[in-house]
C-alpha cells in the first residue's frame, strides 16, 4: 500500500490517472457538489493528503489549517484557483503546467475568428429555418483572416503560438501588447493598449489575471477600437469588464465578441453579453481537448513525482522560496 495519498479536484485523463495509481493512493472530490460543499470536503481532506491536483477555485483559508501537503499542482496555467500567497506562507510548493495547452488554446482562437467571419452560426440558423437564399447575402457578410490584423495582448506560450499561426498559417499581421517587450521579435509590433485597439480587426486577451491586468479592458480601452473589431477572451474574465464590452456592443463600437471566460463563473443568468447575437460564449474550455488533457495531466504528475517520491525541485514550482525554508515548516 503507497504512503503517498493524493486528491484530485476534478477527474483526470484515464492514462495519467493510471500512472498516478501506480504510486498513489488517489482520491476524488464527489461530482456534482456545491461550492461551499467542495470547499467543505477539501478542508476535512487536507490532513489526510500529501498532494493536490487543482482544477477548481479552492477556499483561501485551506493552506492555514493543519495539513499534511507536500505539493499542490494547478492542472493548468493560471493561479488565481490557488492561494499561492497561503501556500508559501506554510511551506507548500505549487506548480502549474505551463505552455502545455497552449496549441490547444490557440486553435480555440482561430476557430472562434472564423466562426465571426463566415458568419457560421447565422447561416447555419438560415438553411435550418429553409433561407437557403441566405448564400446570396455571404458576400457582404463575410471576409477573410488574410490581411486583417490581429492583435494580441500578452506574449506567454499562449500569446506567441497565437501569433505563429496567424502570421504563417493565414498571413495575417500582427501587433503585440505586453509587459515585456523585449521578447517579442523583430518584425512584430509591440504597440500599447490604446494603440492595439485601434489598429487590430481582430483583438485576443492572453494574459493572465494579476492585479495589474484586473480590469485592464474597459471602457476607456474600448473606446479606441477599431470600427468593426471583434474581441475575443481565451485569458482570465476579470481582465475585462464585462458591463463596459456590454456598453461598447451596444453603441456598435464592437462587431462582435467571442468570450471562453468571465467575470462570475458560470456566467449569470442576467448578463446582459448573453443577449448579444453577436457574441459568442463557451463555458471555460478553450484549452481543454483530448491532446491538452492528456498532456497538462501528465506535467502535473510528474511534477507531484518528483516531489512527493524523489525529493526534487521541478522547475515549474512557482514559488521555489518554499525549498529555502526549514523542513519543519514544509511538514
Amino acid at each position: 500500500m503507497s504512503t503517498h495519498r493524493v486528491l484530485l479536484t476534478d477527474p483526470l485523463h484515464p492514462d495519467v490517472h493510471a500512472r498516478l495509481a501506480a504510486w498513489a493512493e488517489v482520491s476524488q472530490l464527489p461530482d456534482g457538489l456545491a461550492r461551499a460543499e467542495s470547499d467543505d470536503a477539501l478542508r476535512e481532506a487536507m490532513p489526510r493528503v500529501n498532494g493536490l491536483v487543482v482544477r477548481r477555485q479552492l477556499p483561501g483559508d485551506l493552506f492555514d489549517r493543519p495539513h499534511a501537503l507536500r505539493g499542490v499542482m494547478r492542472q493548468g496555467v493560471g493561479l488565481d484557483f490557488i492561494p499561492v500567497d497561503r501556500a508559501t506562507a506554510n511551506g507548500i510548493p505549487v506548480g502549474n503546467t505551463p505552455a502545455v495547452n497552449a496549441n490547444a488554446v490557440a486553435e480555440y482562437v482561430f476557430a472562434a475568428l472564423l466562426a465571426h467571419s463566415r458568419q457560421l452560426a447565422a447561416f447555419d440558423a438560415s438553411v435550418r429555418a429553409g433561407d437557403w437564399a441566405a448564400r446570396t447575402r455571404a458576400g457582404a457578410r463575410t471576409f477573410e483572416l488574410h490581411g486583417r490584423t490581429l492583435g494580441v495582448i500578452g506574449f506567454g506560450a499562449i500569446g506567441q503560438r497565437i501569433g505563429a499561426i496567424a502570421q504563417r498559417g493565414f498571413g495575417m499581421t500582427l501587433a503585440v501588447c505586453t509587459g515585456t517587450p523585449s521578447k517579442v521579435p523583430a518584425g512584430i509590433a509591440t504597440l500599447s493598449l490604446e494603440a492595439l485597439f485601434a489598429a487590430s480587426d481582430f483583438i485576443v486577451i492572453a494574459c493572465p489575471l494579476t492585479p495589474q491586468t484586473r480590469g485592464l479592458v474597459n471602457a476607456d480601452v474600448l473606446a479606441h477600437a477599431k470600427p468593426g473589431a471583434v474581441l475575443v477572451n481565451v485569458g482570465r474574465g476579470p481582465v475585462l469588464r464585462e458591463a463596459d464590452l456590454a456598453a461598447a456592443l451596444d453603441a456598435g463600437r464592437l462587431a462582435g465578441a467571442v468570450l471562453d471566460v468571465f467575470e462570475n463563473q458560470p456566467l449569470p443568468a442576467d448578463s446582459a453579453l448573453r443577449r448579444h447575437p453577436g457574441v459568442l460564449l463557451t463555458p471555460h474550455l478553450a484549452g481543454l481537448t483530448q491532446e491538452a488533457e492528456r498532456a497538462m495531466g501528465l506535467l502535473a504528475v510528474d511534477t507531484l513525482e518528483a516531489l512527493l517520491l524523489r525529493g526534487e525541485r521541478p522547475p515549474n514550482i512557482v514559488n521555489p522560496e518554499v525549498f529555502a525554508m526549514p523542513l519543519a515548516a514544509r511538514a
